[in-house]
């Protein structure tokens, strides 16, 4: 089953991994990071959050940082998890950051949990 990436259906499919992943066991340093990712594809936009090291469909309205990514580079870092995409993608200026930008740098040291990359590629693959 594929869904389409940010789709209703996605996001729903999203929280019933995260459900049956139960405790991720997210580092310290994520365990409190609150952000917000505005995702755009032409006119549309579509909002979801960074949450403890979790995503989510939505906006935090207290995250104090949020990210503008275009929806095809938000792919390749959420789903194909390709690094080096986002430093392309703020030394080329697609990736926009709107507010406190030091909650970015704390997210550049730190690792995923094994659980937290099980659950990443549970969702990079029922994702289109």
């Amino acid at each position: 089953m594929s869904l389409a990436f940010l789709s209703e259906e996605w996001f729903t499919k999203v929280d019933e991994l995260k459900a049956a992943a139960g405790d991720l066991d997210v580092p310290a340093q994520l365990a409190d990071l609150q952000l917000n990712i505005n995702v755009t594809d032409g006119d549309s936009e579509v909002c979801m959050a960074l949450n403890g090291g979790s995503l989510e469909q939505g906006s935090i309205a207290d995250a104090g940082t949020t990210l503008i990514v275009p929806k095809d580079l938000a792919y390749k870092l959420f789903i194909e998890q390709d690094q080096s995409a986002a430093m392309q993608g703020f030394m080329s200026g697609q990736i926009k950051v709107e507010g406190d930008m030091s909650k970015m740098m704390a997210m550049q040291s730190v690792q995923p949990s094994e659980k937290q990359n099980a659950l990443s590629n549970s969702i990079a693959e029922i994702t289109a």
